[in-house]
């Protein structure tokens, strides 16, 4: 089992990743990862085909979801991962179809923003991506490198889309609360994702948000290092939440290879998560 490894963190064509779900299950198979989390951004549109494609290679899918939401009295966001979701749920769905929306209307006006300010984009392109329901600034980032405004994503960030910059508009706002609300009403395991990035994330914020429901924190990430993985393992055993990890897979962009799967996230870890599902399962039936 030690040598078996999973993924639990991927994104697809369907939110703001370059890869497919056949292509994210197929990079999978290729470095041999027994299971990965297709968790993008306010949709579960990628789940069914990754689940098809999985069933093909041998690689098993956790239905997931990634959830953006804003810390009260920040500009700062917090993630929060969902799995085992109900993904079908169609009170869920309802719920993620306004933030797809309200996504839709937040680009139209960062485009103007951009326009404004001489960054004309290719809006039907940019706009009318084929399998993109769930828009957001990385696409955005991505049009301003390929149309030469910006040499890369960082400088797009920095320079026009986070807080404070002339593109930036903020999103819907949901709280992390309400984040892990949505997801525990559908079964499912609320797990705050790469928590080493924003000021706000402590131990006292995490600590609150496991009051509120959050089972896990997300230890493994492309961009923790070792010294920010044993510090937020040691937190999550002392909030007695579980650990997860994942690449955060947004698939190949121009001469950066792919993640998915470069983290040697243990299997255990994924053993770990069902025991809770199951837990979850058995008290929901036992309430009705």
């Amino acid at each position: 089992m030690d040598k078996l490894f999973v993924d639990l963190h991927v994104h697809t064509t369907y939110s703001d990743g370059s890869f497919t779900p056949e292509e994210v299950v197929a990079a999978a198979q290729k470095k041999k990862l027994v299971a990965i989390g297709i968790a993008d951004h306010d949709t579960t549109d990628g789940i069914l085909p990754a689940l098809k494609e999985g069933a093909k290679r041998g690689v098993e899918i956790i239905p997931a979801v990634e959830l953006s939401a804003e810390i009260e009295g920040s500009s700062e966001e917090a993630h929060i991962l969902g799995y085992f979701i109900d993904w079908e749920n169609s009170g869920f769905q309802q719920q993620l179809a306004v933030f797809r929306k309200t996504r839709e209307n937040r680009a139209m006006e960062m485009a103007d923003r951009l326009s404004g300010i001489g960054i004309d984009l290719d809006r039907d392109a940019l706009l009318n991506k084929v399998n993109t329901t769930s828009i957001g600034r990385l696409h955005f980032a991505k049009a301003m490198v390929k149309q030469g405004y910006v040499k890369d994503i960082y400088e797009a960030f920095g320079k026009y889309l986070i807080a404070g910059k002339p593109a930036y508009v903020p999103k819907y706002r949901l709280t992390p609360e309400h984040a892990i609300k949505m997801i525990a009403d559908v079964g499912g395991i609320p797990v705050l994702a790469h928590p080493f990035f924003g000021s706000h994330v402590n131990r006292e914020f995490i600590s609150k948000l496991a009051e509120s429901g959050l089972l896990g924190i997300e230890v493994w990430h492309s961009k923790h290092s070792q010294n920010v993985i044993e510090n937020f393992t040691r937190l999550a055993y002392e909030l007695g939440l579980l650990v997860t990890g994942g690449s955060d897979c947004h698939g190949p962009f121009g001469d950066q290879p792919p993640l998915v799967g470069t983290l040697n996230v243990p299997f255990s870890i994924l053993v770990e998560l069902k025991k809770r599902k199951t837990s979850i399962d058995r008290d929901k039936k036992s309430i009705h």
